[in-house]
């Protein structure tokens, strides 16, 4: 085991050590409801559903922009919390994937210009893939971690 360079913090370092992850968990669903909330409650996902069918041809896209929208407001609720952990995981990188490779890979790692909003959907940017792609990664490794310590899954003992 490694040594601290300051002794006097082993202790708290390993006080804290067993909720890192729990932590990670936490804000990466907390980020991801930040996502989905204007989707459901101001109109995001009537916007949304306009860039589903006019840039992706997904239809029917009002359906799938709810679908969206529930998944990132509730499941981002549900994966801060711990709750179907892996399920939720499973849809959010799902989503992060489609994200990454379908509408964001052509603008690259990072986009060096200023972002620009996508015209009638507030909050959706053209800039680079960087974000969602580490937003999927997280989840998924809480599909292969579960929720880990501090979480419903684990104070129920059920998981997916």
């Amino acid at each position: 085991e490694s040594q601290p360079y300051i002794p006097a913090l082993r202790p708290l370092y390993a006080s804290l050590a067993p909720y890192a992850y729990p932590f990670i968990r936490f804000c990466v669903g907390a980020i991801i409801v930040r996502h989905g909330f204007p989707k459901v409650f101001a109109g995001g996902a009537a916007g949304l559903a306009g860039f589903l069918a006019g840039k992706l041809h997904l239809e029917p896209a009002l359906v799938w922009a709810w679908v969206i929208a529930l998944l990132e407001c509730g499941g981002g609720v549900l994966l801060a919390i711990g709750l179907f952990t892996r399920l939720v995981s499973a849809a959010l990188v799902i989503e992060f994937i489609v994200i990454v490779f379908v509408v964001k890979w052509a603008n690259g790692m990072i986009a060096f210009a200023p972002t620009a909003i996508q015209p009638g959907f507030p909050g959706l940017s053209v800039g680079g893939f960087e974000f969602e792609m580490l937003l999927g990664l997280c989840c998924l490794a809480f599909l292969f971690g579960g929720g880990g310590n501090a979480s419903l899954d684990k104070m129920i003992g059920k998981e997916f």
